[in-house]
């Protein structure tokens, strides 16, 4: 039996369940409206089909306004303006809906092969080809057919609106006055392309090794460690969310709070990584107040681990987690010996240079996991989600990371309440610990 490797937090019934997807639809009374309202590219289902038919009838009432306001009448004269809610007949005989001029000259230039790599990188904190790959794999998922009224907004735009919000981390006002677009149509781009990056791309990026690719994972950590079997690093970090309207001492971050002197909310990420920095599962959407071993006890991976399907491999993790058959953690205690103080530091490197490094890394791309939010609570997941795979992309498709963009990450570890749960676990402990030291002893003479 096999799941995926990648689950979120059911928000409702979080301690109980998971829901395996978060794409489901939300609002199945409204779905026809809702499909109706994505085809014609609007935003809200109600107000905006009120406010067309609306406009289009007050126009038809007033067949004299442009004779007595000629400056607002013809959009080709000079002068002219576009009124939001005019209608017009255009040359193929459809009726179209006339919207506020925006200026779209930022994007015009960063979509222009002219346009500087280095600035482009900068903007969209990935390359221009691996852009288009993107482009290229979400073009069916995304598209949106013209219709009678407007326009339909190209791909590549719809996917940098989302990129460009998630690496920047700018507010929607800024979002959109780049792009020229308004500010609920960003809003809505974003999560309908980060909603299309967890369905596509998602399955393909984030994947647990198969046979043969876990020997090359062991071997790697092996070389980085020494501590065999190792097939990946787990971490946990938190991002910072709005308070929620509902369960919010669940998601109130107290250890936050009390070092930056400010109340804090938020939700947890927690991932496998491979030594190459890339997320080989995640479980997104534990509330803030849950220490690191309850999140992962709600999670895909400690089912998997349960039903014997991580035998012969070791996950690594720290104090936050507890010593399992499966799981490899330091040792607690503060009087240790120099047996146990070598495995310890072996432990903490795998973990600063894999683990902590490959969740720096994804914040420092996407700034928008650094900052509270403008995205509701049941969509922060797909959010978090989207960052995770746009991550794995750059790391495989070996895209440089400004060093400007490097910051210390702060997550701040909780000793597991119970750190053994395997007698076992502790004998292949002290065994590993025996045969570190022993290797760093004969290496030294």
């Amino acid at each position: 039996m096999e799941t995926s490797p990648v689950h979120f937090f059911n928000q409702e019934e979080y301690y109980s369940k998971f829901y395996t997807s978060f794409l489901a639809d939300r609002y199945p009374q409204e779905r026809q409206q809702v499909e109706y309202c994505e085809n014609e590219n609007l935003t809200d289902p109600q107000a905006s089909v009120k406010e067309i038919l609306c406009s289009l009838l007050s126009f038809e009432k007033n067949p004299d306004q442009e004779s007595q306001n000629p400056s607002m009448g013809d959009p080709e004269k000079p002068g002219s303006k576009r009124l939001r809610g005019e209608a017009d007949t255009s040359s193929d005989g459809h009726r179209r809906l006339w919207v506020k001029d925006r200026s779209k000259a930022w994007w015009e230039q960063c979509n222009s092969p002219d346009f500087p790599e280095f600035e482009f990188r900068n903007a969209f904190r990935m390359s221009k080809s691996t852009f288009d790959m993107i482009c290229e794999e979400l073009d069916s998922a995304v598209t949106k057919k013209d219709t009678t009224l407007r326009q339909a907004i190209p791909v590549r735009q719809r996917v940098a609106v989302c990129i460009n919000r998630l690496a920047t981390g700018d507010s929607l006002r800024v979002v959109s006055k780049r792009f020229g677009l308004g500010i609920s149509t960003c809003h809505k781009l974003v999560l309908e392309v980060c909603s299309a990056i967890n369905t596509v791309l998602m399955p393909k990026y984030i994947q647990w090794p198969d046979e043969n690719q876990i020997k090359e994972v062991k071997n790697a950590f092996e070389q980085i460690s020494g501590v065999p079997n190792v097939g990946g690093t787990i971490y946990t970090t938190h991002v910072p969310i709005i308070a929620p309207k509902n369960d919010v001492e669940s998601h109130f971050n107290k250890r936050h709070t009390e070092r930056n002197q400010k109340t804090s909310y938020s939700i947890t990420v927690q991932g496998v990584v491979n030594p190459q920095g890339v997320f080989t599962d995640v479980c997104i959407g534990g509330p803030g107040s849950m220490p690191d071993d309850k999140v992962l006890e709600k999670s895909a991976l400690y089912q998997r681990a349960n039903w014997g399907l991580l035998r012969n491999v070791w996950v690594v993790g720290n104090a936050g987690y507890p010593l399992m058959d499966w799981l490899l953690v330091p040792y607690p205690h503060q009087n240790l010996t120099w047996t146990q103080h070598v495995f310890n530091g072996k432990i903490e490197e795998t973990q600063q240079r894999v683990a902590k490094e490959a969740f720096m890394r994804m914040k420092a791309r996407w700034s928008c996991l650094q900052k509270r939010t403008e995205v509701k609570l049941q969509d922060v997941p797909a959010v978090l989600g989207a960052c995770c795979v746009l991550h794995n992309i750059c790391e495989m498709r070996n895209e440089a990371m400004d060093e400007m963009l490097r910051f210390e990450l702060f997550d701040d570890e909780m000793v597991a309440e119970n750190g053994v749960r395997s007698m076992g676990a502790m004998q292949a402990r002290d065994h590993i610990a025996h045969n570190l030291l022993h290797r760093s002893s004969h290496g030294s003479s």
